[in-house]
């Protein structure tokens, strides 16, 4: 069965302490998957976590402030190590180019991965590909950030009773997904009488911003959120000065965008105890997890009930 899930490697802001790593999140996507702001000690968590770095395809960077940046080259490095063969891509604002090559050549390594940068200019579309959509919204926050947005394209889910009716059964119904149409006791058959269209699922990553119509966007119709939620709503005067999100704000974005479950995150280390930032967000939106390092959180299977894959 497909695995869909977020591996939470680190949940710290500025400071990590004895609980929490700086921020890395991996976002298991079927065969492949896509690490999120690699901070320090990145490479040491995806261990802990039990993740295999052959498996990363993609590495995207909100921004290049150290908590989010500074593990990327032990990943690459570690990749190299490992002799991965596939290509790897890297996406980050396309203004903080000079930081990039300076994390991707930090120190003397054997380099033999097929790195491609993926500068970001604008909003849109980054990475096009059959499982999925990569695409960026720039957010409020200094120096330039992004936010990530993962889509699969939608699909068709069978209508069972349909399909039986018409006598489609077995191999033919496999037939008719891939040919769109096909002859069945005489008459012949349209996909879109035998289905429904079924939407893909959705991702969305939203780091270090001020509250912005640009984050509602990213997280629309999302199946998971990723969000910042660095300060408590008592602390809204540090979160609007420093250009960030109270547990408050996060769930009023995930509510605003139709979102259907919110992982918050990114937790100033003014909290030891992040109870009072999960009650704060739950009780403006109800499916919120805290996240922990370490922790796994499933995607939800697509909206129609279908399990991934």
């Amino acid at each position: 069965m497909s695995t869909r899930e977020l591996v939470v490697l680190g949940t710290a802001s500025q400071a990590p302490t004895r609980q929490r790593n700086h921020n890395g999140y991996l976002l298991r996507w079927d065969d492949e998957a896509i690490l999120f702001d690699p901070g320090e000690g990145t490479q040491r968590q995806l261990l802990l976590a039990g993740v295999s770095p052959w498996s990363i395809r993609k590495i995207c960077i909100t921004h290049f402030h150290g908590d989010h940046c500074l593990g990327l080259p032990g990943v690459l490095q570690r990749l190299s190590l490992d002799g991965v063969s596939h290509p790897v891509d890297v996406a980050f604002p396309e203004s903080g180019t000079p930081y990039y090559e300076r994390l991707r050549h930090a120190s003397v390594f054997h380099d033999r991965v097929d790195v491609r940068p993926c500068p970001v200019r604008s909003d849109g579309l980054v990475i096009d590909g059959p499982a999925f959509a990569l695409s960026a919204v720039r957010l409020d926050h200094d120096p330039e950030t992004f936010g990530w947005r993962i889509e699969e394209p939608p699909g068709r889910h069978m209508l069972a009773e349909r399909l039986d009716e018409a006598g489609i059964r077995g191999p033919a119904v496999g037939d008719l997904l891939r040919s769109g149409s096909l002859t069945a006791n005489g008459r012949t058959v349209e996909l879109e009488e035998m289905s429904v269209e079924r939407p893909g699922q959705r991702m969305a990553f939203v780091m270090d911003t001020g509250l912005c119509d640009a984050a509602v966007e990213l997280a629309a119709e999302a199946d998971l959120l990723v969000c910042e939620a660095t300060f408590a709503s008592a602390d809204q005067h540090l979160a609007r000065r420093y250009r960030h999100l109270t547990a408050g704000d996060a769930a009023r974005v995930a509510l605003d965008a139709g979102a259907r479950r919110l992982v918050i995150t990114h937790f100033s280390q003014r909290y030891p105890d992040v109870r009072v930032l999960l009650d704060e967000a739950s009780a403006i939106f109800p499916e919120v997890v805290a996240a922990e390092d370490l922790m796994r959180v499933a995607v939800p299977h697509r909206r129609d009930g279908t399990v991934p894959g």
